[in-house]
């Protein structure tokens, strides 16, 4: 959930200080491979977190339909869409994907059935 979250929140920072990140020494960070390489990291424990929780909890899809449809949004995003527009459409992504965590969170907390790990 928190890697999510830095992704909404550097998803929607970037844009809007794109022009002063070389002023600032701080240009790399739009750098495309430090992009994908945290979406593809943010994909890597989404799928660990949320997969886990399905397989050994709560059983409810939700989270993963969630955590899918964010992904999907934040890579079209940076392949079909451009100008300020990727600023908005991005960041949705990222949250969206928060929401899925949150679920799962809610989900695994609220699991009775005792015969599912953790309890």
């Amino acid at each position: 959930m928190t890697a999510s979250i830095l992704c909404a929140i550097h998803c929607a920072i970037v844009p809007i200080m794109l022009t002063s990140l070389p002023i600032l020494g701080l240009g790399f960070l739009t750098n495309p491979w430090l992009e994908w390489s945290m979406i593809i990291f943010a994909l890597l424990i989404g799928i660990y977190a949320i997969g886990n929780s399905y397989l050994n909890q709560h059983h409810k899809l939700l989270p993963i339909i969630l955590l899918l449809i964010g992904f999907a949004i934040i890579i079209g995003g940076h392949f079909l869409i451009t100008n300020w527009h990727e600023a908005i459409v991005v960041p949705i992504g990222g949250l969206l994907i928060a929401i899925a965590h949150f679920f799962n969170m809610k989900y695994t907390a609220t699991c009775t059935n005792p015969q599912h790990s953790g309890h």
